[in-house]
């Protein structure tokens, strides 16, 4: 199977270079998402089956006061690749976040559940997912949570550093989610990738780390498994304020993806392991 990626550097992308390296991947110099048209461009000449679009606008704050820049990176270039993708009758898959929901209530949010953001980076998110269902060409978009790996600015990274200079954190114990390594997602977007070029349908789908847990809870292992004695204190959201909004539920109901494809929801846990081995190797 012959895949062209947008992304490099980003979590998912490098754990997609990992699994098939053999794909094309293209970075910000050869597609940069500020140009929908330039990403369009490529996708119209490449000889590949499918395309996988690993690149996004990921700070969260910053989007609050770039909130265009934002809304084109994670909006207009998507759509712009989904309609070149279908114009050429390949599937588009793409990564959203369970940032879309208002976090409201304790059920974990199904792929059909009214949309509602609570912030600018959920709100160019979903203009993405708009626009890519309106292109009409086969697609996956795979919203998920809380992305961990050994790569970039992360979750598990913040804590091991802090960890080791603290005796203790304070971190929200409000906020519940499933935490989810990034090599999952990419393992997950390739067997989807290969299901949609023999034909199988798309859609919306979620796809989130088990068992959910609470950011203090998620830091709390972190440290067993790096064996670092920084105690964790918990907080409520409202004691640590943020320029954007996060949702307090960001538990995502992920049946449909097993049903359809096949791809249990991911033990982080394993994952943890494997992260903090790599980083502390």
């Amino acid at each position: 199977m012959k895949l062209l990626i947008f992304g490099k550097t980003g979590q998912v992308a490098r754990e997609l270079a990992r699994i098939v390296p053999e794909a094309t991947f293209l970075g910000r110099d050869e597609a940069d998402l500020l140009n929908p048209a330039a990403c369009a461009a490529a996708i119209a000449a490449t000889d590949a089956q499918a395309v996988i679009n690993a690149a996004a606008w990921t700070a969260v704050d910053k989007a609050e006061v770039e909130e265009a820049a934002a809304t084109i990176v994670n909006g207009a270039a998507p759509a712009a690749m989904a309609r070149a993708a279908a114009a050429k009758g390949l599937p588009f898959l793409h990564i959203s976040t369970d940032y879309v929901f208002d976090g409201q209530g304790t059920r974990p949010f199904a792929p059909e559940h009214p949309t509602a953001p609570l912030n600018a980076y959920g709100r160019s998110k979903l203009a993405g997912e708009q626009g890519i269902r309106a292109a009409g060409g086969s697609h996956l978009i795979l919203r998920t949570s809380w992305v961990v790996s050994a790569h970039g600015a992360n979750f598990i990274k913040t804590m091991l550093r802090l960890g080791a200079e603290r005796e203790s954190l304070n971190v929200v114990a409000d906020q519940i989610g499933g935490p989810t390594p990034a090599a999952d997602i990419a393992g997950a977007l390739i067997t989807a990738a290969k299901a949609m070029v023999q034909g199988m349908p798309g859609g919306t789908h979620h796809f989130a780390g088990a068992p959910d847990t609470s950011w203090a809870g998620f830091a709390r292992a972190i440290m067993a498994e790096a064996g670092l004695a920084c105690r964790i204190n918990d907080i409520p959201t409202a004691d640590y304020p943020t320029p954007a909004r996060r949702p307090l539920n960001s538990r995502l109901d992920c049946h449909a993806l097993q049903d359809a494809f096949g791809i249990p929801r991911p033990d982080w846990r394993a994952g943890l392991a494997v992260i903090v081995k790599e980083l502390t190797a």
